[in-house]
């Protein structure tokens, strides 16, 4: 099967044309193995939905080269609490998103709606079904993992929805159990963090991500005392303090650079005390916010997985290790799975793996699984 991936960010959009097969083991049916070409298209500001037209001709004409595809597939955005699976695309979903009228957007991702178009007017135009996968609205929370001590004050569902799932899926084959069976503890740790729990499949529980929670980060604050937002919101207003805590906190703050290299070069020639408090107070608060999301699963975690750009600094991995090495095991994959992600979801859908949501704003519904291959030759899905 051949899926056409695309991932907006803030720079860019990232393009892979995927070859997914099945997997090898048959123990683990949904363990696919996917190969990913990829490029990329630099933006220099994200397009508005007249813009979307000449930024869909870019990509058909970077991609005019690649197989043709049975799906296209792209990173999803704020629709809703909904939950995790993969979607099929609608005009009517596609300009939800778009819009997002669901609530505002992710400070670090001031466009999260420009997956599920930009798949839509792709697929149309190679004349076959667009999917997205896990957005970034996917909310399966326990009831009492949103609740506060305020009435009306709810705790959201925000966090590294597509990265975290495919990594806990990950790392759930790792320690030799399928994803559905499996409580694994997932820590995303780049410029923005995110601690989260699945128990058989499911997010129950999360510290979420700036501003909402999660540890410091390259640029994230890590946990704030109430006061001292108080005070803060007396200086700042509220969109300049929002920035403060997604992109002008963390390491960059505390040690003028949000480059993880150069801080661990200071960190190996121990010249500078600044940063070296910043590593121990960014560890020790990695493992309370592990320690916190391992107390919300009903029984031990079988692994716990580390991702995110800052799971490639092997002497900070190590010492969160050493002081967990007590709670599961270890699975560390470092930077992010976006792309293998995005091509797994519609991998599973395309080989009668796995369901097909259709959203609309009223609910969800899942269509049983049934290989696509003979619907994509009609245009059709089954």
């Amino acid at each position: 099967m051949i899926a056409h991936v695309i991932n907006p960010g803030i720079s860019g959009v990232k393009l892979a044309c995927a070859v997914i097969e099945p997997g090898q083991n048959p123990a683990f049916p949904s363990q696919l193995r996917v190969t990913l070409t990829r490029e990329e298209l630099p933006l220099e500001t994200a397009p508005d939905e007249l813009g979307l037209e000449a930024l869909t001709q870019r990509i058909l004409e970077q991609t005019a080269a690649w197989p043709a595809p049975d799906a296209v597939v792209g990173r999803g955005g704020l629709m809703g609490r909904v939950p995790a699976g993969t979607y099929h695309v609608t005009p009517e979903l596609a300009h939800y998103v778009l819009d997002n009228v669901c609530g505002s957007p992710p400070a670090d991702d001031p466009n999260p709606g420009l997956g599920a178009p930009l798949a839509l007017r792709v697929a149309q135009a190679r004349g076959v079904p667009a999917y997205i996968v896990d957005p970034q609205s996917v909310d399966e929370l326990l009831p009492e993992a949103h609740m506060t001590g305020v009435p009306g004050v709810r705790r959201e569902a925000r966090f590294h929805a597509l990265n975290a799932r495919a990594v806990a899926r990950r790392a759930a084959y790792e320690v030799g159990k399928q994803f559905r069976e499996a409580r694994v503890v997932v820590a995303h740790l780049g410029a923005t963090t995110s601690v989260t729990a699945f128990d058989q499949g499911r997010a129950i529980d999360t510290t979420g991500t700036a501003p909402d929670g999660g540890p410091m980060g390259a640029r994230q604050s890590g946990p704030l005392p109430t006061r001292a937002v108080l005070r803060l919101l007396q200086t700042h207003t509220e969109p300049e303090l929002l920035r403060l805590l997604t992109r002008g906190s963390g390491f960059f703050a505390l040690t003028g650079t949000a480059d993880l290299s150069e801080i661990e070069r200071r960190q190996e020639q121990g010249e500078d005390p600044v940063a070296q408090t910043a590593i121990a107070a960014f560890v020790h608060q990695v493992c309370k916010a592990i320690g916190e999301q391992t107390a919300a699963l009903p029984g031990r975690p079988d692994a716990v997985a580390l991702t995110g750009g800052i799971a490639r600094w092997d002497a900070v991995v190590d010492r969160i290790e050493r002081r967990l090495a007590w709670v599961a095991p270890f699975v560390v994959l470092p930077g992010e799975l976006e792309l293998e992600a995005l091509a797994e979801g519609a991998g599973r859908v395309l080989l009668g793996l796995e369901g097909i949501r259709e959203w609309t704003p009223e609910g969800v519904t899942l269509r049983p699984p049934t290989p696509l291959v003979q619907a994509a030759d009609s245009g059709e899905e089954s």
